[in-house]
């Protein structure tokens, strides 16, 4: 018996109407656009709304993926999200999901891998369905960063944004889908990127919200170090597992971080940006959105098609990664 081929059959994405752009940032902190620009190629960002929350975003893109899959919420097995932000503690934000678009017969957990959260997922399901344990399953990547984020402080302030993305996984034909990927983490560099307070380590108390430690904190020059070495060494363990090589790639889908971060993961790969997909200019860092958001637009937009080999890559806190391969059909 062959081994089932495991692709996505429809995509959808969804960012909150509400523009932050980096002229409104330089009204309340000492930041210009050109500075913001040169050193993240980031121009605007969407950011929720009152009332707006994590599994709203995370709803609206995953009915866009269904209608694209052309199937029912009853059809869908498990939901799996990739999320930091959620809505509260539990239950968690696929739960939530699940009741917001019907699909009663799915179970549903959350998985936190930071910005890495989608591609965990992604292989996640695709081990499920090869498997034979589910046939279709919505991987969802899903963040309100904006909800976390000082507005105070410039060197976060201006990186993050609010999306989501989604996909529906299941049974492909024969040699398309994913091909092979890759994983991987480094615990011993979890202070580099962190929100510090909320969980059992310091519970919320008054001095943890004067101190902002409900608020991401980040070595921004480790952080950058790191994801321009990982990025590209991710993408070639994912291709040597699907026998491929950098030639092999017809697009190059990033974690939308850092346009300079991009740059040198397509130039380590020896790749020119006319086979990159960025939207980090429209939508700054969305942490485990921003691969299915810029996944679904690459689609949406001609840029992917029918035999395309494409690298799907991502890194995050933790520290994690993670790439995986997808033969387009």
């Amino acid at each position: 018996m062959s081994e089932i081929s495991v692709g996505i059959l429809g995509l959808g994405s969804y960012v909150p109407e509400k523009v932050i752009t980096n002229y409104d940032l330089e009204k309340v902190m000492d930041t210009s656009h050109q500075w913001i620009v040169e050193r993240t190629g980031i121009h605007e960002r969407r950011n929720v709304t009152e009332g707006q929350a994590t599994s709203d975003l995370a709803a609206k893109a995953a009915e866009k993926a269904l209608a694209d899959a052309g199937i029912g919420p009853e059809e869908i097995d498990l939901i799996i999200v990739g999320t930091v932000t959620p809505d509260m503690f539990f239950p968690s934000v696929a739960c939530l999901v699940q009741d917001r678009i019907k699909a009663y017969n799915a179970a549903a957990f959350d998985l936190t891998a930071v910005c890495s959260g989608f591609i965990y997922g992604l292989v996640t399901a695709s081990a499920f369905i090869k498997n034979g344990t589910y046939r279709k399953i919505l991987v969802i990547g899903a963040e309100t960063l904006s909800t976390i984020t000082d507005k105070e402080d410039r060197n976060t302030a201006i990186l993050f944004g609010d999306g989501a993305g989604a996909v529906v996984l299941g049974e492909t034909e024969p040699g398309y889908g994913i091909l092979g990927f890759d994983l991987g983490a480094e615990g011993t560099g979890g202070d580099l990127l962190k929100v510090p307070a909320g969980g059992t380590r310091q519970p919320v108390t008054a001095e943890t919200i004067a101190n902002k430690l409900h608020f991401i904190q980040m070595n921004g020059n480790e952080v950058f170090k790191f994801a321009i070495k990982v990025m590209g060494e991710t993408v070639k363990k994912a291709l040597a597992a699907a026998q491929l090589t950098p030639q092999d790639i017809t697009c190059l889908v990033p974690h939308q971080a850092n346009l300079r971060i991009i740059q040198s993961a397509a130039n380590r790969l020896g790749l020119p940006m006319d086979k990159v997909v960025v939207n980090v200019d429209k939508y700054g860092n969305t942490s485990a959105a921003s691969v299915p958001i810029a996944l679904d637009e690459g689609v949406k937009n001609g840029r992917i098609k029918k035999d395309d080999v494409i690298a799907l890559a991502g890194f995050g806190g933790g520290l994690t990664w993670g790439a995986a391969i997808i033969r387009w059909f």
